[in-house]
């Protein structure tokens, strides 16, 4: 079993900042060190997008016909790799196995194979400023923030790559009716309320009880039977797991068009840090872990400061200690997680050491909480 891979990840948005797919960095010696890491995976392997496996800075060769690879599953091809000998054995074996592919890195003076087909391109926008003649599905990479992504819709872009939307949205004054009774919900749950003061609250809002609900008989709650009310979720969970659902429904509250992308990131995230800390803390901080992940990105998605938006809820206080001081015993999870979305697998590595975890731990829970979040979309 291969302990030398590590994954980073990033999502594929079109262009309305939906999720399209979801790329995977393979951060390894060998591509066949690449594949005998990625053949644990399939238990943990998202299924609900396309997922692009990007082999970083290694030549593709044919060692990943080693693997019995995803059906959602679409292979990278760096077009500075295309006159290399290896790429060209594997290009037509590809395509007889039916394994999509995607070009990146590609330039207008790219000299393309005669028998490639191309569903996407990503392309380095800060090299590239223009999509023409692109030969699929041009996606831009590099952008800073969401600004600049639409500017490159705007030059004709299909859509992007990378993180760009966790900087430049519009701050909002204050939180939205929605978010704000989700807030007054959580600090009743977490004063043990009374269950009708409770759901005075949630029949307010129809679609947030829905919603609620719908979370908590998902498989990713594992239930052995379905929750009918609030007062029977309460009696089969009790208060500290209901904090769980309400916090990630406070996570994906918005009705913004554009936000999946950050709910799938902060649920992602929490689901990371819930995995890979569970052999360090007991069972009880396991979902105070979850909640700091997701709420780590309530300002990109609420468009409120993180202090004020914590000092109106009563949160514990390793929570508020990771997410405002990046301290106390929660912090270095949240900073592995942040790096798992980072093209730096040496600070990944180092962060991994220091946390005396390995390689294929980080990675299943990486993939673990993208297949948890890509779970809970409509």
């Amino acid at each position: 079993m291969s302990q030398t891979l590590l994954l980073t990840r990033e999502p594929v948005v079109n262009r309305n900042r939906a999720i399209t797919a979801n790329r995977l960095i393979a951060h390894a010696p060998s591509v066949a060190d690449a594949v005998e890491g990625l053949k644990q995976f399939e238990e943990e392997w998202p299924r609900h997008h396309s997922v692009f496996l990007s082999l970083g800075k290694l030549v593709p060769t044919v060692d990943l016909l080693e693997w019995t690879m995803p059906d959602n599953l679409m292979v990278e091809i760096p077009a500075p790799t295309l006159a290399h000998p290896k790429t060209q054995e594997l290009l037509p074996q590809l395509k007889a196995a039916g394994v999509s592919t995607c070009l990146s890195w590609y330039t207008a003076d790219t000299v393309l194979p005669a028998e490639a087909d191309w569903r996407f391109v990503i392309m380095d926008q800060r090299k590239e400023a223009s999509p023409l003649h692109c030969p699929g599905l041009s996606l831009a990479w590099g952008l800073k923030d969401t600004p600049a992504f639409d500017d490159a819709i705007h030059r004709g872009f299909d859509g992007a790559a990378g993180w760009f939307f966790l900087q430049g949205n519009a701050p909002a004054k204050q939180l939205s009716p929605s978010h704000a009774q989700l807030v007054r919900l959580l600090n009743l749950v977490r004063h043990n309320a009374d269950v009708k003061d409770i759901e005075a609250v949630l029949k307010q809002d129809v679609a947030l009880s829905y919603k609620l609900l719908r979370y908590i008989n998902s498989a990713g709650f594992g239930l052995m039977c379905e929750i009918q009310s609030f007062r029977h979720a309460v009696t089969i969970l009790g208060y500290n797991n209901l904090n769980k659902w309400l916090s990630l429904l406070l996570v994906t509250a918005s009705r913004d068009p554009a936000a999946p992308a950050l709910m799938q990131a902060s649920i992602a995230r929490g689901r990371l840090m819930e995995r890979v800390a569970a052999p360090f803390f007991d069972k009880a901080d396991h979902d105070n872990l979850f909640i700091t992940g997701a709420f780590s990105l309530l300002p990109s998605l609420l468009g409120t400061s993180l202090a004020d938006l914590l000092g109106e809820m009563s949160l514990p206080e390793p929570i508020t200690d990771a997410l405002i001081n990046n301290e106390g015993a929660y912090a270095p999870f949240l900073n592995l997680a942040r790096a798992c979305e980072r093209f730096d697998p040496t600070r990944l590595q180092a962060l991994v050491g220091e946390l005396t975890l390995d390689n294929e731990a980080v990675n299943r829970a990486l993939l673990a909480g993208l297949q948890f979040a890509d779970s809970l979309q409509a």
